[in-house]
């Protein structure tokens, strides 16, 4: 290991400490609506401080101190948030039984402090952690050496090598399609020592590596780091590579056993929000209603069979935004099938208001895999392997897709794109990705975009 990874593991503990700090600084600021006294901070920091001792030793347990923990990110916000639960158990403990001990801990009310602070902290560390760490980390990059074969693998090299925001950079990658006539001495053994690689992502799923594994192994007595190549794909673009989804891949990442936590509060979000939205949509209504009749006099709802949860069929509700029905058609180069109105409509996202009724209903959630036309999706079943199994959650309005995706696919290969997507989102969904799906959508709504 480099001396700039040396430094790594303290750098971020380091940077804990301060956000840890800086967030009692913003609870204090936030509960007494005024920048806290320095005899306010230090009455606070003392028996903090003893519980920034105890989430220190937590977040070391919970892996947050390991060696390239910067490199795989998309499992950050839900290792700190699992930790931010086992302090808040041992936050309330310290503050309940630690009076008791010592009257200094008595001196301050912890009760909305306290949940405050769990708050304030969670936001700082998830964004030091994801975002401030690039800024203030060591410059030197982790050299590792990629194999695998086909597209994604190239994708991968492509991607981490032309982007200065990693702190990894492949020095040679090695195609598995040309195994038999690689020289392992040379292409890899030499490499290692020669250049100072850390870390070695391999694409463990390919059956072509199976006679590289025991000169692999040997390795390891190097200090090597061995990284399954897909999960650094899968955490760079934020989808599941294409050539994994065989039936074995959904026997170990998709589970439909109950998210009692994440459902209740997928719905209440579901509800709070289509209430606060569907309000001031009411308002809107009678302008689009004139705005529709007045173009072409035609309906100013329509209705659309679509495939929900489990292939089961339902039906939602939109403003009319094209001049007939397209069936689900996709739509082509110089189409005019939209009226001026609907194009309106649809790039300001208004034309699916009417279906905050159906996310009332439960038909469908503000985040899920958009749900197909009846049509379409039975028609994509047919020619997409394993297409289906996008629809055993209920569909939503928005999606991990729609936010990287610039535009509805328009052909099959962007409709593949489209459900490494999806897959992404069935296997990590949590109510902090569905809050970050949420919030990003806001942002394109604001912004006028199309999705």
């Amino acid at each position: 290991m480099t001396i700039a990874n040396k430094k790594e593991p303290f750098l971020l503990l380091v940077g804990d400490l301060i956000a840890f700090i800086l967030s009692l600084w913003i609870t204090l600021f936030v509960r007494y609506a005024q920048a806290p006294s320095l005899e306010l901070l230090i009455s606070h920091f003392i028996p903090f401080s003893a519980l920034f001792v105890i989430w220190i030793i937590v977040f070391f347990v919970a892996g947050l101190y390991e060696k390239h923990t910067v490199i795989l990110k998309n499992k950050l916000p839900s290792i700190i948030l699992n930790s931010q639960i086992i302090n808040t158990a041992c936050a309330v403990l310290f503050f309940y039984l630690a009076p008791t001990i010592a009257p200094v801990f008595a001196a301050i009310a912890p009760k909305f402090n306290l949940f405050l602070y769990l708050v304030v902290s969670f936001i700082c560390v998830v964004s030091w952690r994801l975002y401030g760490y690039e800024y203030v980390g060591t410059k030197s990059k982790q050299k590792g050496i990629l194999i695998g074969s086909g597209q994604e693998m190239k994708e991968l090299f492509e991607e981490v090598n032309n982007n200065s925001r990693y702190s990894l950079e492949f020095v040679s990658s090695i195609d598995l399609d040309t195994i038999d006539n690689l020289d392992f001495q040379q292409e890899i053994i030499a490499r290692v020592y020669a250049e100072k690689i850390s870390i070695i992502a391999v694409d463990l799923k390919n059956e072509k590596v199976e006679p590289i594994l025991p000169k692999l192994y040997n390795l390891i007595f190097s200090k090597i780091v061995f990284i399954d190549m897909h999960k650094i794909y899968e955490d760079i673009f934020d989808r599941v590579p294409i050539s994994l989804v065989q039936y074995n891949w959904f026997i170990e990442n998709i589970s439909l056993s109950p998210r009692s936590i994440h459902d209740f509060l997928k719905r209440v979000m579901d509800i709070a929000l289509s209430l606060f939205l569907g309000f001031f949509a009411l308002l809107m209504y009678p302008f689009v209603f004139v705005a529709i009749k007045l173009e072409d006099g035609g309906p100013i709802l329509i209705s659309q069979e679509r495939v929900g949860k489990n292939n089961k069929t339902i039906t939602l509700y939109k403003f009319r935004s094209m001049k007939g029905n397209d069936g689900g058609r996709w739509l082509t180069e110089n189409d005019n099938r939209h009226t001026k109105v609907g194009k309106f409509l649809r790039s300001s996202r208004i034309d699916e208001f009417p279906q905050l009724w159906n996310v009332l209903r439960g038909d469908i959630s503000l985040i899920g895999p958009r749900p197909d036309i009846l049509n379409l999706g039975l028609k994509l079943a047919k020619e997409i392997p394993y297409y289906n199994v996008r629809n055993i959650i209920k569909p939503g309005l928005s999606g991990w897709a729609q936010i990287h995706q610039d535009k509805p696919p328009q052909s099959v290969i962007e409709t593949k794109l489209r459900l490494a997507y999806d897959l992404y989102y069935i296997k990590n969904r949590s109510f902090l990705l569905d809050l970050k799906i949420a919030l990003r959508t806001l942002k394109t709504l604001v912004a006028r975009e199309g999705m």
